[in-house]
C-alpha cells in the first residue's frame, strides 16, 4: 500500500494494524495534511461478518463527539477496499 493512491490519499507509512484492518499515515492532497486512514485488510472484504463489523465501527467513530477525539465521518470504498477516514 505505500506510496498508492487512494482518492484524494497518498499512503505514505503504515503505523498499526488491529483484527480486522490496518492504519496508515497517509497525504490529503485537498487539505494538504497528513492524516489517518484506516482500510479493511483484502482478505476481510468478502467476509459478510467481518465487512458488517466494519461498518458499525464507521457508525460508532462518527457518532463520537469530543474535543479530544478526532471526527471519522468518511467511510466509503477506494480500489474496492472498505476505508475510514478523517472529515476534512
Amino acid at each position: 500500500m505505500i506510496g498508492q493512491i487512494l482518492g484524494y490519499y497518498r499512503i505514505l507509512q503504515k503505523v498499526g494494524s488491529g483484527g480486522m484492518g490496518d492504519v496508515y499515515r497517509a497525504r490529503d492532497s485537498r487539505l494538504e495534511r497528513d492524516v489517518a486512514i484506516k482500510i479493511l485488510r483484502s482478505a476481510s472484504v468478502s467476509d459478510p461478518d467481518r465487512l458488517r463489523r466494519f461498518e458499525q465501527e464507521a457508525r460508532a467513530a462518527a457518532s463520537l463527539n469530543h474535543p479530544t477525539s478526532l471526527p471519522f465521518t468518511t467511510s466509503e470504498r477506494m480500489r474496492d477496499l472498505p476505508t475510514l477516514s478523517p472529515s476534512c
